[in-house]
């Protein structure tokens, strides 16, 4: 069924999204809604382009595009709001960016940006109330990146036993497994469970391109 034509004036929007088939759907969608997509391109310095040309209502941005298909999208977004204090920005995205995800809902005054994952776009009439939403100065935020970005102001050592904390601070000073083990006069087998605990609890996961015991040295410097 198409949808009635909104009482309150289209966006102008500027749209990134690397994914062929999801941006024209997007903008079909859109303009089903009253909206006008004024740019839409595949790539993070596109999108700051399309910006400076269009000085649109809002910008509708993936987390993840070229060229290195991490957070290109997210750091741009955030970029944006530090260059062009109060441009709404809108951000789409299969899974939460944590990291940057913060810098984001905390630029400017936190007011007129969200962060919705993918799913949301189903519900379309959520999705486009949201993108309304945000480009009058709301603020929009998934229920999942919420949780997450909880999870990530957590004292992240809270949930380490004392003796975990004790083999996470020799760590941090550069002791290998078998220097811990003997400055605590335990086996060296003892301190690898621990650091196996460790790494779960501070939720680091395997990963070929992280060195795990340098995220948890962090984590322990921070905190």
């Amino acid at each position: 069924m198409q949808p009635a034509a909104p009482d309150r004036p289209g966006l102008r929007i500027v749209l990134a999204e690397d994914g062929v088939l999801l941006r024209e759907g997007l903008i079909g969608l859109l303009a089903r809604f009253g909206h006008e997509v004024v740019a839409a391109v595949g790539d993070a310095d596109a999108l700051r382009t399309a910006v400076a040309a269009h000085a649109p209502d809002i910008v509708l941005t993936d987390v993840r595009m070229p060229p290195g298909f991490q957070d290109e999208g997210l750091r741009a977004a955030v970029a944006l709001r530090a260059e062009r204090p109060g441009l709404p920005v809108l951000v789409l995205s299969q899974y939460v960016q944590r990291s940057y995800a913060a810098d984001l809902l905390d630029s400017g005054d936190g007011t007129g940006v969200g962060y919705l994952l993918k799913d949301r776009i189903g519900q379309v009439e959520e999705f486009v109330d949201a993108l309304a939403r945000v480009a009058a100065g709301g603020t929009v935020v998934d229920p999942e990146v919420v949780r997450q970005l909880l999870r990530r102001h957590r004292d992240p050592l809270a949930a380490l036993t004392p003796r975990e904390r004790e083999v996470l601070a020799l760590v941090a000073e550069g002791h290998s497994n078998g220097a811990v083990a003997r400055q605590l006069v335990v086996t060296e087998a003892a301190v690898g469970k621990h650091i196996g605990n460790i790494l779960a609890k501070l939720d680091l996961p395997p990963a070929e391109d992280t060195h795990r015991r340098v995220l948890a040295v962090l984590a322990y410097l921070r905190a």
